[in-house]
């Protein structure tokens, strides 16, 4: 008996309406693909009670390091996402490999904007978000994409080959 892989997918990619605004991404590439993985579903935005639909929430470089906020609230969820992120990372038992929504302040694997005040409107940086980032650390040999990946051919045949060790 041959065993799927196990990924570890962003919720809104299909599986629930989840994101800030209230939306779903239906991306035919990853339903295509639950036929052939085992999906564990996340949303660390979700997980750590923020609602549905939501402010949106930004990363922002302060002296004391980059911190996650919620700019129409003011709400610092820095402590929280972290808290979330290694929590959940370390419940896992095995993972092949991670499928995440790009540019998101939790998700985003690269090109998150970073801004240097939360009413800056030009980010001053880019760089993964808070969840990807805790992934990068806890998984640095485990393949590590957003759903753009599976718009390139190329980019998508060498993604599934990592996680199916192929």
């Amino acid at each position: 008996m041959t065993c799927k892989p196990i990924i570890v997918v962003s919720r809104c990619l299909g599986f629930a309406v989840c994101r800030w605004n209230g939306a779903t991404i239906e991306n035919s590439l990853v339903k295509d693909l639950g036929k052939s993985v085992e999906f564990i579903t996340v949303c660390p935005e979700c997980e750590i009670g923020l609602g549905v639909p939501r402010h949106p929430i930004i990363m922002v470089q302060k002296d004391s390091g980059l911190v996650l906020v919620q700019p129409a609230t003011g709400a610092d969820l820095t402590e929280q996402m972290e808290t979330f992120s290694h929590n959940f990372l370390d419940s896992l038992d095995r993972v092949d490999g991670f499928l995440l929504k790009r540019k998101s302040p939790s998700c985003g694997v690269a090109n998150v904007p970073i801004f240097a005040d939360p009413d800056a409107e030009q980010p001053i940086e880019k760089g993964p978000g808070f969840f990807a980032q805790s992934v990068f650390e806890r998984f640095p040999d485990t393949p590590i994409e957003d759903e753009s990946c599976l718009e390139d051919l190329s980019r998508r045949v060498k993604w599934l080959k990592s996680v199916t060790k192929g």
